[in-house]
């Protein structure tokens, strides 16, 4: 990074997601990313799948996607990630969200970053600092149960990493939240390594400058 790049806002972030995973933007382009990923998906059907059940498949992909998209947006979402391929015969129960936060949880927006993240830190569970691209962050992870009364149907594990966009004004935050299933025979060694997974994800983060 230049001297001049570090006394201005970047303009966006690189994520490089795992092999087999697809990306679908949530502000722009979206239908056409989730067009590619169903008709990658009907492509991989198995040998035999009968083909009076494909239109039926793809109608439930595509509502599934749908769905998952409309959760993303409204938490402010930029950016979803998506495992489309299996791994090892394994369909992955997870998703990656870049999101711009639509609130900021106990602290008054311009405090600062410095004064958010340490808000934050008091008040999130399982939450400690580290550094993205020499930018302090807050991670944070916990176990979310199923609950009908607060709409969340299946128990999950959540990771989310809370970024301050260096040098803008006012101050912008980003969120990078990680959901994976639990069901309930799992092994928790399993949704551990998917963990690590996303950590080692958020690893190859970079701001971009334009």
């Amino acid at each position: 990074m230049t001297i001049a790049e570090q006394r201005r806002a970047p303009s966006g972030f690189n994520l490089v997601p795992p092999p087999g995973w697809d990306t679908i933007p949530l502000r722009q382009g979206t239908d056409e990313a989730m067009d590619h990923i169903i008709r990658k998906a009907v492509a991989q059907l198995p040998v035999g799948f009968p083909k009076d059940d494909i239109p039926q498949a793809r109608m439930k992909l595509a509502k599934e996607l749908k769905k998952v998209v409309r959760r993303a947006r409204s938490k402010g979402g930029l950016t979803l990630y998506l495992p489309t391929e299996r791994l090892n015969g394994i369909a992955l129960p997870v998703s990656i969200v870049a999101s711009e936060p639509i609130e900021i949880p106990s602290v008054r927006p311009g405090s600062g970053p410095e004064s958010v993240l340490l808000a934050l830190a008091s008040v999130t569970p399982g939450a400690e600092t580290q550094e993205l691209d020499q930018t302090a962050c807050l991670r944070s992870e916990r176990e979310v149960p199923a609950s009908a009364s607060q709409g969340v149907e299946v128990a999950h594990r959540r990771v989310e990493y809370f970024v301050p966009v260096p040098d803008s004004t006012p101050d912008k935050y980003l969120s990078f939240s990680f959901s994976a299933l639990i069901a309930p025979d799992s092994d928790p060694a399993f949704t551990d390594a998917l963990v690590e997974l996303f950590d080692a994800v958020m690893g190859t983060f970079r701001w971009s400058y334009a």
